[in-house]
């Protein structure tokens, strides 16, 4: 990737992705969404694979910069979980891409993945992040030590759950109302 017209392509290919779907979009019609030769396109990601394994970094490493800024905040896990909730709904509704991406992009098109993606290795940014969540709140007594994917899973599985019925108009209320019955379920289901 390089520089500022790289992020660009990745942005452009993060939304054409998300709602089209890796196999019906094009690196044409990637290049063209953002006034670019096809050919172009060629010298900053070598194929529609590798670009979209950059997508999956790319979002990881902006999910796991904000859930840093909430480990570097002096509360509790409950108000951490607050703020974690709270972030993923927000961009969950503003950059909604992001999640759709991981959903029907990453999770559906393992093939897609398989070399260089393996074992949340893409991930790693957001996953390492939730792990230090997790792993601070046991040694502050205020978790209960468990299995981490066990604990991820759930967490995960609210998150993701909830940003997937947003995203098909199921609920009917907005997504921020929400998080405090969510982020309570959460902290009951892992508290010490």
């Amino acid at each position: 990737m390089a520089g500022n017209r790289g992020i660009e392509i990745l942005k452009a290919a993060l939304k054409l992705f998300s709602t089209k779907g890796f196999y019906a979009t094009t690196m044409p019609e990637i290049a063209k969404s953002i006034n670019m030769s096809s050919g172009n396109i060629y010298n900053y990601y070598s194929s529609k694979e590798l670009l979209a394994k950059e997508i999956m970094k790319y979002s990881s490493e902006m999910l796991g910069g904000e859930i840093k800024k909430i480990n570097d905040l002096e509360i509790s896990s409950e108000a951490k979980i607050t703020k974690i909730v709270a972030t993923y709904f927000d961009i969950a509704c503003k950059n909604p891409e992001h999640v759709n991406y991981f959903l029907r992009v990453y999770l559906s098109n393992h093939e897609v993945f398989k070399d260089g993606c393996e074992k949340l290795l893409c991930v790693s940014p957001f996953v390492t992040e939730i792990m230090v969540f997790f792993e601070e709140g046991v040694r502050n007594e205020e978790l209960r030590d468990q299995d981490f994917f066990s604990a991820f899973g759930l967490f995960m599985g609210y998150l993701g759950g909830f940003a997937f019925l947003n995203g098909e108009s199921v609920l009917p209320e907005k997504l921020d109302f929400y998080i405090e019955d969510i982020s309570r379920n959460i902290f009951n289901a892992l508290k010490a």
